[in-house]
Parts: C-alpha cells; sequence; structure tokens
C-alpha cells in the first residue's frame, strides 16, 4: 500500500486559524505533497462544504471533523488533569469523518448551537472587560464585538480574534512610532514591557493573549460552565452527526512530562476503551518521535485508529505537512499508521455518505475485528480522489 502524507487535523477561519483564508490552507498542503486533509474546528461544520469543494479542486482527499471542549466530571472531582494541563476534567474531543451532507439535527443540534453560542458570549464578556482597560488607560479607541465578528470571523469568536484586533488598532493608531507603540503596549500590559518584536505579530498577539486573556489578565472572564458539556454529550452528538468520537493527546510537553490521564499509556488506553472511544489523535509539533514511537505505536498495535495533524490554530504560520517537535522528521512507521488512521475516516465517511454503517455505528461500537478492511477500502476511496 503506498502511503499518502495526511494531515487529518486543520483549523480553518471557521474558527480561528494562521490562514486568512480556508483555500490557503488546501494551497498550502498541495504545495507540500499533503494528499488528506481534515478540517477540524470548534464547535462548527460550517467548512465543510468549502472545503470539500476546494479540496477536490486540488485533487486532495477531504475529511470532515470537529472539536469540543468537554467536561468530565468524575476525572473533575478526582484532580486528574486529561487533555488540558491547567484544568482537571476538562477534556478536548475530536469528531473524525463526520458525516458530510451534514446530517446532525434535533436536539444534538440545539445543543451545538448552545454551547457554541456561550462560547462567543463568553469572548463578548472579555471584550467588554478588555474596553473597561482601554477606557482606563486614555487609549482613545475601543474594540467593536459586533466589528470583529464581521470582519475577522466566519462566526465562531475565540478569544484570538480579540488579541489579533487590539494588535490591529494599536497598529492603526501608532503607525510606524514603533516607540509609542511599545509604550503602548507596557502601559495596557500593567508596567510588563512586550517581549516580541513589532514585525512579529503572531508573537505580539500570543503575548497580548498571554498577559490580558488568561488567568490572571485584566480582561479575563472565568468560563461558565455551561461553556462545557458533558463528555457523554459531546460523544452523542459527534455520533449523531455521523462521526467518530477522537481522544486527542498531549503527549510529552517540551520537559518531558504528562499529564495525570496520559502518564500512564496501558491504563489510558483501557480507561479509553471502557469509555467507548476508538480513535486518538496526536498534533505531531507538541512530541518528540520517541514518544508518538511510543504512544502512536502502542494504539494502533491495540485496534485504535490513530490519526495525525498540526492545528494551525494560532497566529503562527507552520508547515502543512507533518513533522515532530522541533522539526524532526516522522518515521515511516509513524507515516503509515497516520495513513491507515486516515483510511479508516475515509472508509467510515464513504459508507456513511451511502447509508450504511461506517466504522462506528450510532451507539458508537467500534468495528475493531474489520479494522483492516476498513483501511483496504478507505485506500481505495482516497487514491480514486488523489490519483
Amino acid at each position: 500500500m503506498e502511503v499518502a502524507d495526511v494531515n487529518a487535523h486543520l483549523h480553518t477561519p471557521y474558527s480561528f486559524s494562521a490562514f486568512a483564508r480556508l483555500s490557503d490552507a488546501l494551497d498550502q498542503a498541495a504545495q507540500e505533497g499533503v494528499k488528506v486533509v481534515g478540517i477540524n474546528d470548534f464547535y462548527s461544520l460550517d467548512g465543510y462544504a468549502e472545503w470539500k469543494r476546494e479540496a477536490l479542486k486540488r485533487k486532495l482527499y477531504p475529511m470532515f471533523n470537529i472539536e469540543f471542549i468537554s467536561l468530565n466530571a468524575e476525572d473533575q472531582q478526582a484532580g486528574v488533569r486529561v487533555n488540558d494541563p491547567n484544568n482537571p476534567g476538562r477534556t478536548y474531543l475530536s469528531g473524525k469523518g463526520l458525516a458530510y451532507p451534514v446530517i446532525l439535527e434535533g436536539e444534538c443540534a440545539e445543543q451545538l448551537a448552545e454551547v457554541r453560542g456561550e462560547s462567543n458570549a463568553h469572548v463578548q464578556r472579555m471584550c467588554g472587560k478588555m474596553n473597561e482597560i482601554l477606557d482606563k488607560i486614555g487609549a482613545g479607541f475601543r474594540l467593536n464585538f459586533g466589528e470583529i465578528e464581521r470582519e475577522l470571523t466566519k462566526g465562531s469568536i475565540r478569544e484570538r480574534h480579540l488579541a489579533k484586533a487590539l494588535r490591529m488598532k494599536v497598529a492603526e493608531k501608532f503607525g510606524d512610532d514603533r516607540a509609542a507603540m511599545a509604550d503602548f503596549y507596557e502601559t495596557v500590559f500593567n508596567g510588563k514591557p512586550l517581549k516580541s518584536s513589532l514585525d512579529n505579530p503572531a508573537a505580539v498577539e500570543n503575548e497580548i493573549r498571554g498577559n490580558l486573556l488568561k488567568a490572571g489578565g485584566g480582561a479575563f472572564v472565568p468560563e461558565d460552565p455551561k461553556a462545557f458539556l458533558p463528555m457523554e454529550t459531546v460523544k452523542k452528538i459527534i455520533l449523531a452527526a455521523g462521526g467518530i468520537p477522537t481522544y486527542p493527546f498531549l503527549a510529552d510537553d517540551a520537559k518531558g512530562g504528562f499529564t495525570d490521564f496520559e502518564g500512564d499509556l496501558e491504563k489510558c488506553a483501557e480507561t479509553l476503551r471502557k469509555r467507548g472511544i476508538w480513535s486518538v489523535e496526536f498534533i505531531t509539533t507538541r512530541n518528540s518521535v520517541e514518544v508518538l514511537e511510543k504512544y502512536a505505536g502502542y494504539l494502533h498495535d491495540r485496534g485504535f485508529v490513530v490519526t495525525f495533524g498540526t492545528e494551525h490554530n494560532t497566529p503562527a504560520m507552520e508547515p502543512v505537512k507533518l513533522s515532530a517537535r522541533g522539526g524532526a522528521e516522522l518515521t515511516e512507521r509513524l507515516k503509515y499508521i497516520n495513513y491507515c488512521g486516515a483510511c479508516v475516516v475515509a472508509a467510515h465517511q464513504d459508507l456513511v455518505e451511502h447509508g450504511e454503517k461506517g466504522y462506528v455505528d450510532a451507539e458508537g461500537h467500534a468495528d475493531t475485528e474489520h479494522r483492516d478492511e476498513f483501511i483496504v477500502r478507505g485506500d481505495r476511496v482516497i487514491k480514486s480522489v488523489i490519483a
């Protein structure tokens, strides 16, 4: 089986993205030889039509995914950090291979709309606090939430949009006066000077976010519990949308540390199985090749569907072609595991599109005994598009 390059987790402007346009992500994928591409926006299926149309134009195979932040009450009560290193119980979940055309309706569609609305409302509350700070320091301008929504987003508003909006307003106000710009940031950061170069917009936005919008920052607003659906509810939404519930691993951080949930790989895999999650993913730029080999290899060998991606949900532009931490190249085995996972998702998408049962059924039971058959079928589906 000839292995194609896959990036199964890409955020687009339908949530927040390094790419100004959805098509930019696909152009870069095509230029770098990545043949299978997965849209993976927070709380949004809105980009699917454009993703499919533009991917097929470029002979790329499109995967239809989504991402949620959920809450597992049991882990929260036990103080277990899952895949959010700072908030026990908070659990990111993706859905892979959702049905397109979209089939989500009824209560599950309403729940998705409500959690997305609450997420947007949370950012609006932070925008209000940001304006209070700007008024207090006599900035001479304010942020217009409606304008941000219209001009910088496609409906889903993230705190990163606020950081971008503030950077743009500062640049507009001060023009080429770099000293005045630096003084402004030091003032708005409550006496903390800007560390990044003004020529690096992504780094400046990250500092705005870190100093103002995260815990301890002047515009920080604690998230309402309504912003996080229970993990079981998120799984039901993903299944109702025709997708495969997928656990995103953090795996090793830059210091070699792991969260409580992920540190014991064997126990972690068993817990995921008990929770009915038979698909996992890794954002490979976070991890060492050695840890990816250990974790992805172990999970693949034990029947999990394993895929990799890059996210691109920060202002920083990176390659779409996968690498490990520090730009280290993935091994051939890792590329094979990733492609096998993409093949299962492609077979699932194809079956569901034709009204048949995919890799997981409506109750979330995975057909692990026939995973190899899904890989063969998915390989045919992908090759029929990218050839």
